[in-house]
């Protein structure tokens, strides 16, 4: 054999694997659990650019199902359950509530979190260095938040004495989250009123019951519903003209006056990296769980102006984003 043929054999017979195991490279599957669909939005597209930039293409390695649970997490464990009945070979939960009810249908199937607000509290890891188990994301207020929040909320409505706080009893991490914002509270020399909230259904009796505590402002704890409950809440808030703060800027977009809180948009462009990781063999238990690095004051001038409330200038100086 001419040693051009040679060559051109030994190039033929190196190919050959490349092209069988590019013919069989699997298309992962994904499960998305959330509470509201995921595309299209700016956490969607971003997902994507990042998963394409580390060489992943939807449709072409891999796939996604939304598993949407609407605000009702009773249905949350069974829409996790059907997850795991169709082997999908990663879940992605966004927030607390979906990677709670994940983990709890599987120990196998890695789950990748974000928007979490206490990843250690809620049971999902026992070690944000060192997670172990399946679990890994991105997650985490950080102590002190809330308690910057109650100050900020405080600094924008100077005369509040009685601030509502809109918790629910189910969650563990609103009990950390309200114990911080007590600790300001008792520095500003105000009282935190606690009202339940448990669900989108309850959102209606839950401001009923606001007039009756006499409340100044009203402080709102994160919970996935609000994302899609953010409209309603800014209503009732401004019918009852409380300036009210939460750390969630869409919801400030959606009328509430204020937020104070990391974006997840950035949890979004940060996603593809563990889900890149662990589709190409890394333990979820060996990456370690990312918390937020910066947060984002936001205001409202629109509803500042409904409720009568003249923010200071200080106030508006620092904020990230101010809507006109």
């Amino acid at each position: 054999m001419r040693r051009r043929d040679t060559l051109a054999f030994i190039l033929a017979a190196g190919a050959a694997p490349l092209v069988a195991r590019a013919q069989s490279t699997k298309i992962h599957r994904l499960a998305w659990l959330s509470g509201a669909a995921v595309a299209p939005s700016d956490v969607w597209n971003e997902f994507l650019a990042g998963m394409r930039e580390l060489g992943w293409s939807e449709g072409r390695h891999f796939t996604v199902e939304n598993l949407r649970y609407e605000g009702n997490s009773e249905r949350l464990s069974a829409i996790a359950a059907e997850a795991v009945r169709s082997k999908v070979d990663l879940i992605v939960a966004a927030g607390t509530p979906p990677a709670v009810a994940a983990k709890n249908a599987t120990s196998t199937i890695p789950i990748v979190f974000y928007f979490v607000g206490d990843p250690i509290g809620s049971g999902l890891v026992a070690n944000l260095a060192r997670p172990g188990g399946n679990v890994t994301g991105l997650g985490g207020l950080g102590a002190g938040v809330y308690a910057k929040m109650l100050e900020l909320l405080v600094e924008a409505a100077p005369r509040a004495k009685r601030i509502a706080m809109l918790i629910n009893p189910q969650f563990p991490s609103h009990a950390t989250f309200a114990a911080d914002a007590e600790v300001a509270a008792r520095a500003s020399k105000v009282a935190l009123v606690p009202i339940e909230l448990r669900s989108s259904a309850e959102i209606d009796s839950a401001f009923a019951a606001i007039p009756r505590t006499r409340p100044d402002a009203l402080l709102i704890l994160a919970q996935p519903f609000l994302f899609s409950q953010g409209a309603r809440l800014a209503k009732l808030a401004i019918e009852q003209r409380l300036p009210a703060m939460s750390p969630l800027e869409q919801v400030t977009r959606d009328g509430i006056l204020m937020s104070y809180g990391p974006r997840i948009i950035d949890d979004a462009k940060r996603m593809p990296y563990f889900v890149d990781r662990i589709l190409r063999g890394d333990s979820p238990g060996s990456l370690p769980v990312e918390q937020p690095t910066r947060f984002y004051l936001s205001v409202n001038q629109k509803t500042a102006k409904a409720i009568g409330v003249a923010l200071p200038l200080a106030l508006l100086q620092r904020a990230e984003l101010v809507i006109e």
